[in-house]
This record gives structure tokens, sequence and C-alpha cells, in this order.
């Protein structure tokens, strides 16, 4: 049944939640290393929805699930409690659309997904900008804002940027009611720290970050090339991505990766 039965299932749903679960359970990628994260993404998504859809059963394809979770359960790994306190969670959230009501329900899907309640640091790339248009502080204030009421809410403990040069990121401090903690700095377009980033940084205890994400990690046509591919004729076109997650479990005292993985949210938009 397999394919049939999950191209059935995305053709009821109105909204589709992605897992990878710890991408170091997965040995067929640990064999491969992915050249750009773009390409790692694009394996991830792909290898789930495949695996997914081998053990969807023809019993199960008659169900009218509104939101539709695909995961591969032998990937799945939920932190142990009593070594909670060793551990270092860490995101950085991707947005796709321009609106930032998402940013609750990826950092919700995340705890629930880990089975911790906070997570120790979220770092946001917003949506990016159209053409012609400059980042501004007014753009950027929505998702700070958003970030700001999960850390009042203690599902946060610290937020940070990405990408903001010295000038949006003294703006940001200085209007931000929980200050950024960090600001991750694209080293393919910048091989050296601007001093003036540097130096403020410095003066307000802002760690600064290197990163090689691109500015769009996952784009509409590509999630919905990658899903094409996996569920041979599902109607790709009508999926949406809305935001990708990924976070990384970091074990304290010795500075190893435990786990990492990619949570994807996308809805079904029929015209």
């Amino acid at each position: 049944m397999g394919t049939d039965g999950a191209r059935a299932l995305l053709e009821r749903a109105a909204t589709l939640t992605l897992q990878t679960g710890n991408l170091l359970n997965w040995g067929c990628l640990r064999k491969k290393c992915p050249a750009t994260p773009s390409e790692e993404v694009r394996d991830c998504i792909q290898k789930t929805l495949t695996e997914w859809s081998s053990k969807i059963g023809p019993n199960l394809n008659q169900e009218i699930v509104e939101v539709l979770e695909c995961s591969v359960a032998q990937a799945i790994e939920k932190i142990n409690p009593e070594e909670r306190d060793e551990l270092k969670v860490s995101a950085k959230l991707f947005l796709v659309g321009s609106n930032s009501s998402p940013i609750r329900d990826a950092v919700d899907l995340a705890c629930s997904a880990l089975g911790v309640t906070q997570l120790d640091s979220v770092i946001i790339a917003p949506p990016p900008v159209e053409d012609g248009t400059i980042l501004s502080l007014e753009y950027l204030q929505p998702y700070w804002q958003e970030l700001e009421n999960l850390v009042q809410n203690r599902k946060i403990v610290a937020i940070g940027t990405s990408d903001l040069d010295k000038t949006l990121l003294e703006q940001l401090y200085l209007w931000a009611q929980v200050k950024p903690s960090s600001n991750q700095v694209n080293l393919a377009s910048c091989c050296v720290m601007p001093p003036d980033l540097t130096a403020f940084a410095k003066e307000f205890d802002i760690q600064l970050l290197t990163h090689n994400d691109p500015k769009e990690l996952l784009c509409e046509a590509s999630f919905q090339e990658v899903l094409q591919e996996s569920i041979q004729n599902t109607k790709a076109h009508e999926w949406i991505p809305l935001w990708l997650l990924r976070y990384s479990v970091i074990v304290k005292s010795r500075g190893i990766i435990k786990s990492k993985g990619y949570i994807i949210q996308a809805k079904r938009n029929v015209s």
C-alpha cells in the first residue's frame, strides 16, 4: 500500500508536521556528508517521507486527519529527565512565510519532540525580505515580541538573532525588553567579523556566532519538489512550508552533539 496510503492521507489533511528525529540515529545519513545545509534538509525530508509512507497500511488511508504527523519512530529520541541539566538544547527557527504566529507552535513542537519543558536558546532567522527592501527594526519587531512572550512564559531561556549588522542589532537591543544574547554572522558574506559589530557585541555581552546557512534554507519550490519525489503523483503544489526548526542537543561538559534534527510544518493551500 505504502505510497497510495500516504498520498490519500496527504490529500485529506490540512497541516503536515514532519519530524526527522535524531539524525545521528540514521546510519544512511551518517555515511553521507551533504555539501550544503540545504542539501541536508532535502535529504532528511525525503528519507523521512519515504520511510513514513512505506509504513502506511491500507486501513489507515480511510482516516481523515486534520494534522498529519510524519516521522520515523526509530529515530525519535527524547531526553532523559535525569540528564537534562547536563545538556544544552538549542534551536534555530527559519520562518518561510511573513507571519510571526507559528513561532509558538514551532517551540511547543520542539519541546514535545525532545521531551523537555524549555529550550535553552532559540535563534530566529526571519523570512527573507522582498528584493529591494531593507531589513528593518519594524520588520523584526513582531517576531521578536513573540519570542519575548515565550521567554516570559519560560519556554525559552535565551533568544538570539541572525545576520544583523551593527546598526540593526543596536536598534533591536535598545528597543527590546528581552535583549538578544547572540547574533549569527554568515561567513560566506563576510570573512572577518566587522569591527563595529564586534565592539558593540563585546560592550553589551552579545555572543557573535558564525553560520553557513543560505538566506532560504527551504523555499516553497524546493519543499514541493522533494514532496513530489518522495510520494509520487501527490498534489505537492498544494503544500506550502510555514517554518523549519533545526535543533541540537549538546553535552555541556564535553561539547559534543548528542542529538540533531529538523521539524518542519507545512499547510495545504487549496484554492
